[in-house]
């Protein structure tokens, strides 16, 4: 695979993940509009009526986000490695461990939906406490905090102004988002800072899909020319 054939595929990989973002908040707080049920048991129920889009939901937030992450991360580390090879290596692993702790989280997520989907047709108040159970386990693997997601985005910002790499203005746009996901982890700034970095991070995602094609664009001019 050619140097500018993995530039395309780390900018479409951003771009991706931005529209999965959209796709999931419009779900849950447009369509569903999760905001508005406050109990577990309205929660449980909320699960069966509609079981399907959810679980389909789940996959694409989490599994399917965390795939594409996996891209984004390879690529930007191709990207940026040469100019700080140590700090771009910790970069990298907490980007694969983020997409790790996502993709298991939605696993976690999609199975235990069935779960207490199966159960509530049998007895609601057990469905209720098994999804009290799980759900910490979820929040915790990929939903609760966004402590990797930001050490992630912040390392990513803060070795590509090291390097004077991608744009100035993207790279500091990314150190607030990073900062707003690692903040995320303190239970007092836990919701402030999770909004904070999710709706930050779209427009991060789509500001580096963009500089990246672009740089994608460029180096397969410059491979045609050589040829």
């Amino acid at each position: 695979m050619g140097r500018w054939n993995y530039l395309t595929v780390g900018g479409l990989a951003a771009l991706i993940e931005a529209a999965i973002y959209v796709a999931g908040i419009a779900y849950f707080l447009v369509i569903l509009d999760f905001a508005s049920v406050t109990g577990a048991l309205q929660q449980v129920e909320l699960f069966v009526a509609n079981e399907t889009s959810l679980s389909a939901m789940y996959l694409l937030i989490y599994v399917v986000f965390g795939i594409v992450l996996v891209a984004l991360v390879l690529a930007l580390h191709e990207r940026l490695a040469a100019g700080a090879p140590m700090l771009m290596r910790a970069t990298t692993a907490f980007g694969l461990i983020w997409a790790g702790l996502v993709i298991a989280s939605g696993m976690v997520a999609t199975l235990a939906t069935g779960v207490v989907v199966n159960l509530y047709s049998t007895d609601p108040t057990q469905a209720t406490t098994v999804w009290l159970a799980v759900s910490p386990v979820i929040d915790g693997l990929g939903g609760g905090n966004e402590i990797v997601g930001g050490l992630w985005t912040l390392l990513v910002s803060v070795v590509a102004l090291r390097t004077r790499a991608l744009h100035r203005l993207v790279n500091y746009f990314g150190l607030v988002v990073g900062a707003a996901g690692i903040l995320s982890a303190i239970p007092a700034l836990g919701e402030i800072g999770g909004g904070i970095f999710g709706l930050t991070q779209i427009v991060w995602f789509v500001a580096l899909g963009v500089l990246l094609l672009r740089a994608g664009r460029h180096e397969a001019s410059a491979y045609l020319r050589e040829e």
